[in-house]
């Protein structure tokens, strides 16, 4: 069981690799912060997409994934914890790789991050493996990351049946 972690020192936000691991503020949230941030990151995978299409997103995705590695890996070793519960860049990266499966449409985003939070609860396999055997960034990144593919094909295959 991965432990957590509130001590405040450890989430200091003029820190600007805890800022960005905690989305802003948003992991600080005392309910649900992965679900807020996979929430928060949904306006503004759209307006990458907007700005920049799928290309964009992706390298969006890509970047936060890098970036999280980082931050994520700095946030444990700060917090002592193993996948501590402030840390959400994770869950944006996740997000913004299921959102790369479909166009920008409020029903297929809210069911993205549906489909996304499910997957990331329930953590099928490989998903539970890399969430219980990796430690480190690679442990609070990677696990997102999985569950966020099964999420994106299953997003892929409900857009395309229901023609959106």
């Amino acid at each position: 069981m991965k432990v957590q972690s509130s001590a405040p020192q450890a989430w200091d936000l003029k820190n600007p690799g805890v800022l960005v691991a905690t989305g802003f503020g948003i992991g600080l949230l005392p309910w649900a912060p992965g679900t807020w941030a996979s929430l928060a990151s949904l306006p503004v995978a759209w307006a990458i997409f907007e700005f920049a299409g799928q290309v964009g997103l992706a390298t969006a995705a890509v970047v936060a994934c890098v970036i999280g590695l980082w931050v994520s890996d700095a946030c444990v070793r700060r917090a002592g914890a193993e996948d501590p519960g402030a840390v959400v860049i994770d869950e944006i990266a996740g997000q913004w790789l299921v959102l790369l499966a479909v166009s920008p449409d409020p029903l297929l985003y809210g069911l993205g991050l549906v489909l996304f939070r499910v997957a990331d609860i329930w953590k099928p396999w490989p998903v539970s493996w890399a969430d219980k055997s990796l430690e480190g960034g690679l442990g609070v990144m990677l696990d997102d990351v999985l569950a966020a593919i099964y999420a994106g094909l299953v997003l892929y295959v409900i857009s395309h049946w229901i023609g959106v």
